[in-house]
């Protein structure tokens, strides 16, 4: 079989006769992979990324504010917009609690997180989703991941080179051509409480459960 890369190379985006949808489709790509182009930054916005990624790790309450500090008590002479604008781009935000979450939009539904207290002995009881990004020469792309908690087993992810919900939308509904879980966990983040990625989920009566994590991977 031809590699995904040849097969992108087979499709013509002016074609009068065949859709670029329907190309996509015969072809076995998806349009965000044949969209994707890594987003290009600076090189030092990067080393600040990956700074702010590894004592985000060990810290997931640190806003931009007390990451700002610790980026100049480590000889970053950086500013608090700055820190936010990086945050943004790496889609993480620190753990505590907002005000009026009850009050969110009316397509964007908030639900209980339901595995407090709960052993995972078996796959397909609970799935979980989480974004990164991943440093690609001079730039990065985002990636999601749709995992099984129980075996630590991949189901199904996707690049894009921005945040919104199409490519998480993409990744889950992969996974759920293969099985489905019992219950499946997220964070509170915009592109998990869209009415666009619940709705898979509610059409096949699996259990949502949210938490207020930056991550939702993170334990």
């Amino acid at each position: 079989m031809n590699s995904a890369a040849d097969r992108r190379g087979l499709i013509y985006p002016d074609c009068e006769d065949i859709s670029l949808s329907r190309q996509c489709e015969i072809l076995n790509v998806s349009k965000g992979a044949f969209y994707y182009k890594p987003m290009g930054i600076d090189p030092y916005n990067l080393d600040l990324m990956d700074l702010i990624d590894r004592q985000f790790t060990k810290t997931p309450f640190y806003g931009s504010r007390r990451l700002k500090v610790w980026l100049n008590k480590n000889g970053h002479e950086v500013n608090r917009k700055r820190v936010q604008h990086l945050m943004r781009l790496m889609g993480i935000e620190a753990i505590y609690p907002k005000p009026n979450l009850s009050k969110r939009r009316h397509d964007h539904e908030i639900y209980p997180y339901l595995l407090k207290g709960i052993r995972i002995l078996k796959p397909n009881y609970v799935w979980s989703t989480d974004i990164t990004y991943i440093r690609i020469g001079r730039g990065f792309v985002y990636l999601t991941a749709i995992m099984d908690w129980f075996s630590r087993y991949v189901l199904s992810w996707k690049l894009s080179n921005t945040l919104a919900a199409d490519f998480c939308v993409e990744a889950l509904n992969e996974a759920l051509e293969q099985c489905q879980p019992e219950i499946f966990n997220t964070d509170q983040g915009s592109r998990y409480t869209s009415s666009e990625f619940l709705k898979p989920l509610k059409a096949r009566g699996i259990k949502i459960s949210m938490d207020s994590k930056g991550r939702a991977l993170d334990q």
